[in-house]
C-alpha cells in the first residue's frame, strides 16, 4: 500500500513539474520573457539536478537574443544532468555557437541515440537540434529538414515540426516562400486554430510586401487568440513597413498590455524609434530609464529624439545623450546616423567646424552616408571658406560620380581662386564651366578674373574676352539686374580700360562702353570722369551746409 502511495505521489510530482515546464515554454512561445524567466528560476530551485529544465531556461534566453545567458544556461544544464539528452542538446548548442561543428555534432549524434527507443522524445531532440541550424549565424539548413522529416515520422501531429521544417525552407529558399507555406499549411490541418501557425504565414506575406494579405492573417490569428501577443508585434512592424505609424503604435500598445514588462517596452521604444515618433519616444525612454535599463542602444534613441527639436536645451540633450553613446558604445556598433545626428546638433547650434568634423566621419563609413552628407558637408566647406577641404571633397564627388555638374564645376573652380589663389587652375576648371554653358555669366566673370589674376599688369590683357563676352550675353533690359548688375559693370568697365589703354585702343568704342556703364549705373563717377561729364555743382539756401556725394559701393564678391 506504501508503495503505491509513493507511485502515485510521484506521478502526480512529474504531472506537474510538466505542467510548469510546459506554462514556462508557452510563456516563452508568447514573448514574456520575464515571466518566462521567473518560472524557470522555480523549476531549477525546485528541481537542481534535471538538465531538460536548464534547457529550456537557456532556450528562453537564446529567444531573447541573449546568446551569453543561454549558453550559460546549457552548460549548467550540461554539468548537473548527462543522463538526459535534452542538457546534452544544449551543450551541443553551446558547441554549436562557438564554432567548434564537428564537437557539436558528436553531441547531438549522442542525445539522439540515446533517445532511439522513445518516438516523442527523439522527435522532441531532433526539434532542440534543428532549431540551433536554422536559427544560429552559422546554419545547416540540409540537415535540419533531414533530422525533421524524421521528426515528422516519429511525432506527425506535433505542430512544432511543421513549423520548424518552414522555418528552414524559407531560410534555404526565401525567393521561393511555396514550400514553407506547405509545411506551415500543415499546422493548419493539424490544428485550424493555430495562432502560431497563422502568424508563421502572415510573416511570408509581410516579407513579401503584401500589406493585404499579411494584415488579413494577422487579424485571424488575433481573433482565435486575442492573447497572443507575437500577432499584435509582428502586425505592427508590417504597419510601420508601409508608414502606417497610427496602426503601428496601436498594435504596439495591445502588445505591451499583454506583456507589460521592460523588454516589451523596449520593443516598443524601438519601434517608435524607427517610426521617428521622437515625443512619444522620449515618453517610453523616461520609463525604461526610471526601471533601471538605460544603455548605448537607449542613449542613441535619446540622442535622435532630442535632436528632433530646435530649441536651446533640446540640442544640449541631444549632445549630452550622444556623448553618453559614444563613451559607451563598441566601435563596431557606430553607424553613420550616430556621427550624422551629432553633426546636425552641431550644424544647428553653429558649431559647423564640429559638424563638419562628425559629418567627415559619417561619410567615410559607407556609400550612404555620402549620399546623404556630401551636400551637407560642400555647404559647410563653402559657407566657412574651409577651400581645401573643399577642393578634396569635389574630388572625391568626381571620382565616384565620373564628373561634376557645371555648378559643382564652378563652385571647385572658386575653391581653386580664392582658397589655393591657383588661377591656372581656375580658369582651367571655369573653361569646362563654359564648355558646358556657353551662357553662363558666373563662368565666364571667374575665366575673367583668373586671367586677370594671372596678368595683373595688363601686359597681355588676358582677361579681356571673358569680360567681353559677358557684355553680348547680358541684353540691355536684363543687366540692372539684381544677379548681374555687379557682374555687367565689372565686366564693361574692363571692356572700356580696355578700348582707352591697351595697344588696342579705340576711343570711339572706349566711349561707348563708358556710356554702357551709366546706362547700369548713372552716377559711375569714373565714367563720367572719362566721358568729360561734371556733376552740378548743387545750389545752397542761406543757412544751409553743402551735401556730400557719396562714394560709389564696393564691388561685391560673387
Amino acid at each position: 500500500m506504501k508503495r503505491i502511495l509513493l507511485l502515485s505521489t510521484l506521478l502526480i510530482s512529474g504531472l506537474h513539474y510538466a505542467q510548469s515546464l510546459q506554462v514556462a515554454n508557452a510563456k516563452t512561445e508568447n514573448e514574456r520573457y520575464r515571466e518566462a524567466i521567473n518560472d524557470f528560476k522555480k523549476l531549477v530551485a525546485a528541481d537542481p539536478i534535471n538538465g531538460e529544465n536548464y534547457f529550456y531556461y537557456g532556450d528562453c534566453y537564446f529567444e531573447m537574443e541573449e546568446l551569453d545567458s543561454a549558453k550559460m544556461m546549457w552548460k549548467k544544464g550540461y554539468e548537473v544532468d548527462k543522463l538526459r539528452a535534452m542538457p546534452i542538446v544544449g551543450y551541443g548548442r553551446v558547441l554549436w555557437l562557438d564554432g567548434k561543428t564537428t564537437e557539436a555534432k558528436a553531441e547531438f549524434t549522442k542525445a539522439l541515440l540515446m533517445t532511439k527507443k522513445d518516438k516523442l522524445k527523439k522527435a522532441e531532440v531532433i526539434r532542440g537540434i534543428a532549431e540551433i541550424y536554422i536559427e544560429a549565424p552559422t546554419k545547416n539548413l540540409d540537415d535540419a529538414l533531414i533530422l525533421l522529416e524524421e521528426a515528422i515520422l516519429k511525432n506527425p501531429t506535433n505542430e512544432d515540426n511543421y513549423l520548424l521544417k518552414g522555418d528552414a525552407l524559407y531560410a534555404r529558399n526565401s525567393s521561393d516562400a511555396s514550400e514553407a507555406l506547405k509545411a506551415y499549411n500543415q499546422v493548419l490541418v493539424i490544428n485550424p486554430k493555430s495562432p502560431r501557425g497563422i502568424v508563421r504565414k502572415a510573416l511570408i506575406y509581410q516579407r513579401a510586401r503584401n500589406e493585404q494579405e499579411a494584415n488579413k492573417m494577422y487579424n485571424e490569428a488575433k481573433a482565435i487568440d486575442p492573447t497572443y501577443a507575437p500577432a499584435y508585434r509582428l502586425n505592427a512592424e508590417l504597419y510601420m513597413m508601409f508608414n502606417k505609424n497610427d496602426k503601428a503604435i496601436e498594435n504596439w500598445e495591445k502588445y505591451l498590455e499583454l506583456n507589460n514588462n521592460i523588454e516589451s517596452r523596449y520593443r516598443y521604444a524601438n519601434a517608435l524609434f524607427s517610426a521617428k515618433e521622437y515625443k512619444t519616444l522620449l515618453g517610453q525612454l523616461e520609463i525604461l530609464s526610471n526601471n533601471g535599463l538605460r544603455n548605448f542602444y537607449t542613449e542613441r534613441m535619446y540622442a535622435f529624439a532630442y535632436a528632433d527639436g530646435t530649441d536651446s536645451l533640446t540640442l544640449v540633450n541631444a549632445l549630452c545623450a550622444s556623448d553618453r553613446f559614444f563613451s559607451l558604445v563598441p566601435q563596431d556598433k557606430i553607424n553613420y546616423q550616430d556621427y550624422k545626428v551629432r553633426g546636425s546638433v552641431y550644424q544647428k547650434k553653429g558649431m559647423d567646424s564640429l559638424a563638419a568634423i562628425d559629418y567627415e566621419k559619417a561619410v567615410a563609413i559607407n556609400d550612404i552616408a555620402y549620399k546623404e552628407l556630401s551636400n551637407d558637408l560642400l555647404k559647410l566647406y563653402t559657407k566657412n571658406k574651409m577651400y581645401d577641404k573643399l577642393i578634396s571633397a569635389y574630388e572625391v564627388r568626381r571620382q565616384k560620380n565620373g564628373k561634376l555638374t557645371a555648378p559643382e564645376q564652378y563652385e571647385l573652380g572658386k575653391a581653386y581662386y580664392f582658397g589655393r589663389t591657383d588661377y591656372k587652375s581656375a580658369d582651367s576648371i571655369f573653361t569646362i564651366v563654359i564648355q558646358n554653358d556657353s551662357t553662363y555669366v558666373p563662368g565666364y566673370i571667374y575665366r575673367g578674373r583668373s586671367n586677370y589674376k594671372m596678368d595683373t599688369n595688363n601686359e597681355k590683357w588676358m582677361a579681356f574676352p571673358y569680360y567681353l563676352k559677358v557684355t553680348e550675353i547680358v541684353k540691355p533690359e536684363d543687366r540692372s539686374q539684381a544677379s548681374k548688375k555687379a557682374f555687367v559693370l565689372e565686366s564693361l568697365r574692363y571692356v572700356a580700360d580696355y578700348y582707352s589703354k591697351s595697344p588696342a585702343k579705340d576711343l570711339d568704342k572706349a566711349k561707348s562702353y563708358f556710356e554702357q556703364i551709366l546706362q547700369v549705373e548713372p552716377n559711375d563717377q569714373v565714367a563720367k570722369k572719362a566721358l568729360g561729364i561734371k556733376d552740378p555743382v548743387p545750389t545752397t539756401a542761406p543757412g544751409t551746409t553743402p551735401g556730400t556725394t557719396p562714394k560709389p559701393a564696393a564691388p561685391v564678391r560673387n
